[in-house]
């Protein structure tokens, strides 16, 4: 694994009703939803590193702490911007930072841990 500081990832999406507070249950608007915003930084976190990841490798989420800045209305693409900040034994941190077509709509960091993938499977279903 050669994950190093400065990598970077890129996702885009347009934001569709399901992508929306009301939709999703985060609120009761029809503007894109907090948590989708998440999942977009955490999808541009996996993008940065991916691949630097073996097949049996994977990354998973332990920390998120962002800010959501500004509303976004359904019809406009959002982008989530990912910038490796550190790299401690298998625990990375990210800058995340998302975007619609007006401008900044949330920054924020994120930490993602590298596993087996199967071995992260089977502690997890070990649990029923």
């Amino acid at each position: 694994m050669a994950i190093t500081v400065g990598m970077k990832g890129e996702v885009f999406s347009c934001v569709e009703r399901e992508d929306t507070a009301k939709e999703v249950g985060s609120g009761s608007l029809l503007v894109y939803a907090t948590p989708c915003m998440v999942a977009l930084m955490e999808g541009a976190a996996c993008e940065a590193i991916a691949a630097e990841l073996g097949e049996d490798k994977t990354s998973v989420g332990t920390e998120l702490c962002i800010k959501h800045l500004s509303a976004t209305p359904v019809g406009l693409e959002v982008r989530a911007e990912a910038e490796v900040t550190a790299v401690e034994g298998n625990t990375l941190t990210f800058a995340v930072t998302a975007y619609d077509e007006a401008g900044k709509i949330g920054e924020g960091t994120h930490k993602r841990v590298v596993v087996s993938a199967q071995r992260f499977l089977d502690k997890a279903y070990n649990k029923l």
